[in-house]
């Protein structure tokens, strides 16, 4: 069986790796357009989320920043902690680069004698009749304006800037995200030496960044920071897709969903997505069932309902700090503060945002 990716990203990359672990044949077609790599861009897993990419993927533990400890402040509180998450134990949460992840699947895509990588002209829709299933992770195809474009879309008039600073040495395992009066600032240790900095600024700095600089050295109270990297943007925006397949065509990825960025479950959401259409093929190959259109189905069904209530709760809590900030009173985030001192509810959200909605 050989199943057909359309595009090249960390999506379609760790997909080709997941198949192709399960033996099953992958044809990865990319187009010729030239994507620049942003070298600032990284990506919050969750503990169960590393422990099915290292047992089902490829090992990336030599490239994660694990962290024990999450902080939450907002500026109506000022220094007060919002919410503490924490876990001597063991990781809550790891950073990893989003450049190193996809060097490293590629190495390994490129050794397996059934992975083949194709180009193609992302203009092209012929593809759909050549194969039985075909994944599209490209937001930019043909196939993808013909077919998919039908989605539940919201702006957030915001921008997200990335960067890395760099700092003297220090014990590195807590990130931070503080609800500044501009928008949701976090702080992801990527080692003792380096911090990820994810900034989802209003519209009313108009892109200056230098702004952003300034910014983030007045929020910052912890790292001495040696020189800040370049900084990369990009609009903020949410949707979700309508239909999740069109015949034997399957939507993946950012296709399928995006999410603001402040909780850092973009990527989450696509492996549980991953693990999902795993076990649908587990199940039909141990019955001997051919893989097929009629997996898109299956796969809607089972995801499409999880990914929508997910997707709204990030929003809601975007919402509710937006709304915070507009009024200027501090009593919603007294009343969160007061609730996050319960150790049932404190483990609920942490068991939430680790493996997704409880359903």
């Amino acid at each position: 069986m050989r199943v057909c990716i359309l595009g090249k990203n960390l999506t379609s990359l760790t997909l080709a790796k997941a198949l192709i672990n399960k033996d099953i044949d992958v044809d990865l077609f990319f187009s010729n357009t030239k994507n620049n790599i942003n070298h600032t861009r990284t990506l919050g897993i969750s503990k169960s989320n590393v422990e099915f990419v290292n047992e089902h993927i490829v090992n990336i533990e030599n490239i994660l920043w694990k962290l024990n400890k999450i902080e939450i402040f907002t500026d109506q509180l000022k220094q007060e902690k919002l919410l503490n998450f924490e876990d001597n134990k063991d990781q809550l949460f790891s950073i990893i680069k989003n450049h190193q992840f996809c060097s490293l699947l590629e190495r390994k895509l490129i050794k397996k004698k059934n992975f083949k990588k194709k180009s193609y002209n992302n203009k092209d829709v012929s593809l759909a009749q050549k194969y039985e299933l075909i994944i599209n992770c490209d937001i930019k195809n043909n196939i993808t304006k013909k077919f998919f474009s039908k989605n539940i879309q919201k702006k957030y008039n915001s921008f997200a800037y990335t960067t890395i600073i760099n700092h003297e040495k220090i014990v590195n395992d807590t990130a931070t995200q503080i609800f500044t009066k501009q928008g949701p600032l976090a702080y992801l240790p990527i080692s003792n030496l380096q911090t990820s900095v994810v900034y989802s600024v209003h519209n009313a700095l108009n892109n200056k960044k230098e702004g952003i600089r300034d910014l983030i050295f007045k929020h910052n109270n912890k790292y001495k920071i040696k020189n800040i990297s370049e900084i990369e943007f990009f609009e903020l925006s949410s949707s979700n897709l309508r239909s999740y397949y069109y015949k034997n065509i399957l939507a993946f990825g950012d296709l399928l969903h995006k999410v603001h960025p402040l909780a850092g479950q973009g990527f989450n959401m696509t492996l549980r997505d991953i693990k999902t259409l795993l076990e649908i093929i587990q199940k039909r190959t141990d019955l001997g069932l051919p893989i097929d259109s009629t997996i898109g189905i299956e796969f809607e069904k089972k995801t499409k309902h999880i990914n929508f209530v997910f997707l709204n709760g990030i929003d809601f809590i975007h919402q509710f700090f937006n709304f915070e900030r507009k009024t200027g009173n501090n009593f919603l985030s007294k009343s969160v503060q007061y609730l996050g001192k319960n150790n049932s509810l404190n483990k609920f959200f942490t068991k939430v945002a680790d493996e997704g909605i409880l359903i």
